[in-house]
């Protein structure tokens, strides 16, 4: 089978690998869509030992099995299902196990993988392959810390930093979830634009900055937007953190220290979450079709993946052939 080697510096090759076997309570899954996502820039750029790509849809395939043929999509967190967190919903943080699929685990930049069974989530009739991926980070990230800041900030006026896939789908669960108006900064202008077409109000860091929002969302993993975060958000907001790096460099200033609000950070969805996104997407399908600007197959995943890198593209997909 072919599969999508990332050597950093942005080289990517395509490469004829041996298929993957499925272990205990493993099937196989042949990949119909994996959508491209902001995290993965770090092996982009810094090379990774196995396949990325974990925004995953496809259909089982595994002659014999009582699933065979059924539409999926990868819930990337291999949860074990018996810790503390596990009989507790929460699956993302499982403690069983650390792995990933696409990142300990080989993902989606490929023709097919190995997941286990209970990582994959049905994809209904009514949910076409290319937006069936928008179901995870795109909707189910972003809207599982929309969820939580929901606790204690109910509604209201919010901040969405930076307009890139997790910050766009931000934007239309905030709408959904009847937060307004929603204001949003990114500085590219093909997104900023974008977003701006959502509905959201653009705005600058330095308005943003005395802005006082009872809700803030930063989507862009920078220092800068986290700053920005921290002095934006009102007297009892809430910041929820949806972006990663590999650390953090803030300052603390007066207007910082003199407020109390609330810092939520959101890594991932419980599975559980999984019926209320399918319902989010359902609610706004049409928008966030809007949002897949991009097909490639797996020849044009180098090249994507550098217009993507200069934002010029919104939430594109692999679509192996």
């Amino acid at each position: 089978m072919k599969a999508a080697k990332f050597h950093g510096q942005g080289r990517i090759t395509i490469e004829e690998v041996a298929a993957p076997v499925p272990g205990e309570g493993e099937v196989t899954v042949r990949v119909a869509a994996c959508a491209l996502c902001g995290s993965d820039f770090r092996p982009w750029r810094q090379g990774w030992p196995v396949t990325s790509g974990h925004e995953i849809a496809g259909r089982i395939e595994q002659p014999g099995h009582p699933r065979h043929g059924e539409r999926v999509v990868v819930y990337i967190p291999v949860f074990c299902g018996r810790c503390e967190d596990c009989t507790a919903g929460r699956t993302q943080l499982c403690t069983g196990s650390r792995e990933l699929l696409g990142w300990q685990r080989p993902g989606g930049y490929a023709e097919v993988l190995v997941a286990p069974e209970r990582c994959l989530l049905p994809v209904p009739d009514d949910i076409p392959d290319a937006l069936a991926p928008l179901l995870l980070d795109t909707i189910g990230t972003a809207a599982h810390g929309i969820r939580q800041a929901k606790r204690v900030v109910p509604g209201g006026r919010a901040l969405v930093l930076g307009a890139g896939p997790i910050g766009l789908g931000a934007i239309l669960v905030l709408s959904r979830l009847g937060f307004g108006p929603i204001d949003v900064i990114d500085p590219t202008r093909y997104r900023a634009e974008f977003a701006t077409s959502l509905g959201a109000l653009p705005t600058t860091p330095e308005q943003a900055a005395t802005g006082r929002y009872p809700l803030v969302v930063e989507a862009t993993g920078k220092d800068a937007a986290r700053q920005l975060a921290l002095e934006a958000v009102g007297p009892e907001g809430a910041i929820v953190q949806l972006g990663e790096s590999d650390a953090w460099s803030l300052t603390e200033t007066r207007s910082i220290r003199l407020k109390d609000f609330f810092l939520i950070r959101s890594f991932y969805f419980p599975i559980g979450d999984y019926a209320a996104n399918l319902d989010l997407l359902r609610a706004d399908q049409a928008r966030y079709a809007r949002l897949v600007d991009e097909q490639v197959e797996l020849d044009g995943l180098g090249a994507l993946f550098a217009a993507f890198a200069r934002g010029e593209r919104l939430k594109p997909l692999l679509v192996p052939a």
